[in-house]
């Protein structure tokens, strides 16, 4: 089966280049640019096309790897060139597949598929890529074909219902964008007590990074530490004694969910007073 991409920027020419190197067929790349698809082309060692009609006759597989706000556009774009058996796949986490709209009168399937990670630059993200889960969901005909085509690459694969697009969008976000925003609120709070910004980040470093690791290898349970895991409620009424309203909201919250695992950990604990300090 003969891949293709519509949008040559870096997800689309990441893409390209990682299922090249493993061995998939590339039709090539079209592109609202034209200089875009030939320098992806020339990346992936594979041709550019002046037409979408042109690479969409000439491929299996078609890849809509534009921005998620001109993913509709695109498509309506597109959606009157034929395409009998065609499949089509967008590279949204938070979009479904139902955004190929009447795509079956065409006679022609629709896919989501994304990979789990962020993608920053076409040059650099093989060895991400090789390590990252992709999550698949659409049209239920074909869907066997693409789950074994990315297993084949190494990968592993789970697929989900098309209503579950927000949550598991939502869950990466959690893992990642907020993730950031915790880091961002620890350089603060450390830049308050005189760090400059960056001798803030480089004191945060090793411990995201050895938390990271902690969990990565023993999960969330067992990587807990800190006055939530040993119910110091001392500690905790310090920390909300010294945050504004806004931080004091934030810690509460999160430390709910800490005092969860903490159970998990420690079922002989009382976090009853605990969990007062936070109400």
């Amino acid at each position: 089966m003969k891949i293709g991409f519509i949008g040559a920027g870096k997800v689309g020419t990441a893409l390209g280049d990682y299922f090249h190197k493993k061995g998939l067929i590339l039709s090539g790349y079209a592109s609202r640019s034209l200089q875009s698809a030939k320098e992806a082309a020339q990346f992936t060692n594979s041709i550019f096309y002046s037409t979408y009609e042109a690479l969409i006759a000439d491929s299996d597989i078609i890849f809509l790897t534009v921005s998620d706000g001109a993913i509709s556009s695109v498509w309506n774009l597109i959606k009157e060139i034929p395409m009998q058996d065609k499949i089509f796949c967008h590279c949204s986490g938070s979009i479904s597949s139902q955004i190929f709209s009447d795509i079956h009168t065409q006679g022609a399937f629709a896919y989501s598929i994304h990979p789990l990670l962020a993608i920053h630059s076409k040059e650099h993200s093989y060895d991400n890529l090789t390590r990252a889960i992709f999550t698949v969901e659409g049209d239920q005909l074909h869907l066997d074909t693409i789950v074994h085509l990315l297993e084949g690459l190494g990968n592993p694969v789970q697929s989900i219902p098309t209503d579950a697009k927000p949550l598991y969008h939502a869950a990466a976000v959690f893992a990642s964008n907020h993730v950031v925003a915790l880091a961002k609120v620890s350089m603060d709070l450390l830049m308050d007590c005189g760090f400059d910004e960056s001798s803030a980040l480089s004191a945060i470093t090793p411990l995201l990074m050895g938390n990271v690791s902690n969990i990565a290898n023993a999960g969330p349970t067992l990587a807990l530490t800190g006055p939530i895991e040993r119910n110091d409620t001392s500690t905790i009424q310090k920390h909300l004694d010294c945050l504004d309203t806004s931080y004091q909201t934030l810690y509460k919250e999160l430390s709910k969910v800490l005092i969860g695992i903490g159970k998990e950990k420690h079922s002989e604990l009382n976090y009853e007073e605990m969990m007062h300090l936070l109400i």
